[in-house]
């Protein structure tokens, strides 16, 4: 595996979109800005959806523009609709981020629709993507299981992925929105989706609620997945997903490849201080364990 992992930084959108504690539009850009240059050069700033819904994306527009002076990276949004994305667009958005559930329990509590009407609504978004020269990637949510309904079937996940592809998304992402997977079934999942979209088009997207999202990510590499979705700290979580913690930390999946010797590109210790920067606004520690090891480790050697 000594070959290059491609790291999608979540933190500055799904990582704070379900925190309480308020984050300025200031402390979002400097957040991005520390990340990019810790070396995180493909990040997710934010998301064009009601801010009375999702709170912590309001300025998502003023976010964006107050990145586009970073020349060396480029900058995700998510967008629900086609008035997300004419929103998006205004704000300069190259890159726009859809998203489906493989369960209908799910999608229904989410968004209020099934998945096919999910899919329908923004069939024109991509319509009109392709015709801008936006790229548009894909999620999918509860890949390994679904708080409503239960289990989820491979097959059902390689179908959505399919059509995802088919209307045009360039890399289709694959949530374990609660974090229930286990590295088994992360490579059925993968086989089962490897027969429908390209693996080179495929990333993982794990949540880390029952500790398994690195040892899922192994198993996804194993099976020849290069790219992860990763939060700075492990911030994250789901306001659908009951009981759902944050998203892997990019901490420690950064810590696990450069420790295989794959290559990343990331400076951990800047990542490490834009963690710590971002912990201080929301006051508390990061979740990342190895953030964690490392602030203690630093607070040793300086006592």
């Amino acid at each position: 595996m000594s070959e290059q992992v491609r790291i999608i930084e979540m933190g500055p959108r799904d990582g704070l979109q379900n925190e309480k504690t308020p984050v300025s539009m200031e402390a979002r850009i400097r957040f991005i800005e520390a990340l990019v240059g810790a070396g995180l050069h493909t990040v997710e700033v934010g998301a064009f959806v009601s801010p009375k819904a999702v709170p912590q994306m309001a300025s998502s527009d003023r976010v964006l523009k107050g990145v586009s002076h970073i020349t060396d990276a480029e900058f995700h949004v998510l967008v629900p609709n086609e008035k997300g994305y004419e929103a998006a667009l205004i704000a300069g958005a190259r890159v726009v981020s859809v998203f489906a559930s493989a369960s209908e329990g799910f999608s229904r509590a989410n968004i209020n629709c099934s998945v096919a009407e999910s899919i329908e609504r923004f069939k024109p978004v991509l319509a009109r993507a392709g015709a801008d020269g936006v790229k548009v990637r894909a999620y999918i949510s509860c890949v390994l299981g679904c708080p409503f309904d239960g289990e989820v079937k491979p097959q059902a996940v390689a179908e959505v992925a399919r059509t995802l592809w088919d209307l045009g998304c360039y890399e289709i992402s694959l949530g374990d929105t609660i974090g229930v997977g286990t590295p088994l079934k992360a490579k059925q999942l993968l086989r089962a989706v490897g027969g429908t979209v390209p693996v080179a088009s495929l990333a993982m997207h794990f949540h880390d609620t029952y500790g398994q999202a690195l040892a899922n990510l192994y198993a996804g590499m194993e099976e020849g997945v290069r790219v992860i979705d990763s939060a700075a700290g492990g911030l994250g979580g789901c306001p659908y997903a009951p009981g759902a913690t944050g998203n892997v930390a990019t901490e420690d999946v950064v810590y696990m490849l450069h420790g295989m010797g794959i290559r990343t590109g990331i400076d951990m210790e800047k990542l490490l201080a834009a963690t710590n920067e971002m912990s201080r606004v929301l006051g508390r520690p990061p979740v990342s364990r190895v953030a964690s090891a490392l602030n203690a480790k630093a607070k040793r050697a300086a006592d």
